[in-house]
């Protein structure tokens, strides 16, 4: 007969390893793309309104101790180091996260939870549901953990610690200072943005309930399209309302869209072109500006080889302006009009504003999550053959 503590021990060895897997997975795709989860957690405070706006400034922070949490947990777990530690900690993460997910599940407030980063996309429901798993998970790891001795001695228990820690941070550096490690996005290299725009032939459209609000002798009524009163003058249209019912086909990329200086859609234009390098700029108040310097040398030194190149960023023709201003001298610094003998006063002016106009033009506006989707960097870079990726780099590696 099987001893009651062998059982107790097999149990609690199964539920241990299947949550340090879990925190293992989860950790490892928020790492190798932190600025992701930084992302995420901005997304998460900015539906949420009011407060929650004010800790904006607390997503980095809030990423890095999230991240550190899940792999080291992960670690601790899968190697079986102070597993009565890790367990409470478990259990404290997952009484915290588990109703939260409920909550958001209820809301409604971002699609995407974000919990496995890109690498596993789920629904919020699934979000909850899986927790709700794990949660339990962590209960039987709780009643059964004393019957799982410790494999390290404390000193060869803490060296885990550290090297987990080492190596997540190392890896979010990394990744910070150059681009995630593994792009699980549908912009990454070698794949094709118009075939991934494209919408296949008989695929599921959206479909929407119709309600139609009529009045009569003072009194509101709604009605559907079958049963509203057609052709009967004593009922007077007032309003009409839709709501999705079923989502359809929504292709991998369906937001990719450019418009120039002049408000004119150029997305296939650029689409079609043999080569174009696209320098993303999504917020000009958080670019690097120790990192404008390259900005400009690769848009110079593109233009010079007769290939295209422009800059995406979501900010407003004001706030492009303003941001050209400010960095006037350093735009100018190669058109070298200020300092031609041959020029006088007023034609230097001139020649400096064309140049200026020219920097406003390389300008395309595009939807601002959806360049930070493009490239984990500000300022990054991928470039464009035939609409199809064939390079994407943070400029700091140029």
């Amino acid at each position: 007969m099987v001893n009651d503590k062998v059982i107790k021990y097999y149990v609690g060895s199964v539920a241990r390893t299947l949550l340090a897997f879990t925190f293992l997975f989860s950790g490892f795709v928020k790492a190798i793309d932190p600025v992701g989860t930084v992302y995420k957690i901005e997304d998460y405070l900015t539906a949420f309104g009011g407060i929650f706006t004010s800790w904006l400034s607390l997503a980095t922070a809030a990423a890095v101790i999230l991240i550190l949490t899940e792999w080291t947990l992960g670690v601790m777990m899968l190697l079986n180091v102070r597993t009565q530690w890790t367990t409470w900690l478990a259990l404290a993460f997952y009484v915290v996260m588990t109703p939260l997910t409920l909550y958001i599940a209820l809301t409604d407030p971002i699609t995407d939870c974000g919990c496995f980063g890109d690498a596993l996309v789920i629904t919020n429901w699934q979000t909850f549901f899986k927790n709700v798993v794990l949660l339990s998970l962590v209960i039987v790891l709780l009643f059964t953990k004393k019957h799982i001795p410790p494999t390290f001695v404390w000193w060869a228990e803490l060296g885990v610690v550290v090297v987990a820690l080492a190596l997540a941070g190392g890896l979010m550096l990394y990744t910070h200072y150059h681009l995630p490690l593994i792009d699980f996005r549908p912009y990454k290299i070698g794949n094709n943005i118009p075939e991934l725009m494209e919408i296949p032939e008989g695929a599921p459209t959206d479909e929407y309930a119709i309600t139609l609000i009529y009045e009569k002798d003072g009194v509101e009524q709604e009605f559907t399209l079958q049963d509203y009163p057609r052709g009967d003058s004593s009922w007077r249209f007032v309003d009409q309302q839709s709501k999705l019912v079923k989502k359809g086909y929504e292709p991998p990329i369906h937001d990719f869209e450019l418009v120039d200086y002049e408000g004119a859609d150029v997305t296939y234009d650029l689409l079609e072109m043999d080569k174009v390098v696209l320098v993303v700029m999504y917020d000009l108040t958080k670019t690097d500006l120790s990192l404008l310097g390259k900005v400009v040398d690769l848009c110079l030194a593109t233009e010079e080889q007769a290939v295209p190149v422009f800059i995406l960023t979501s900010a407003t023709d004001e706030q492009i302006w303003e941001f050209i201003e400010a960095h006037r001298d350093l735009l100018l610094a190669n058109g070298l009009a200020a300092n031609d003998p041959t020029l006088d006063p007023e034609e230097a002016a001139g020649f400096n504003d064309e140049l200026l106009s020219h920097w406003r033009m390389l300008f395309l506006n595009a939807d601002g999550i959806m360049l930070k989707t493009i490239v984990r960097a500000n300022p990054g870079v991928f470039v464009i053959e035939k609409g199809t990726i064939t390079d994407k780099y943070n400029i700091r590696n140029r």
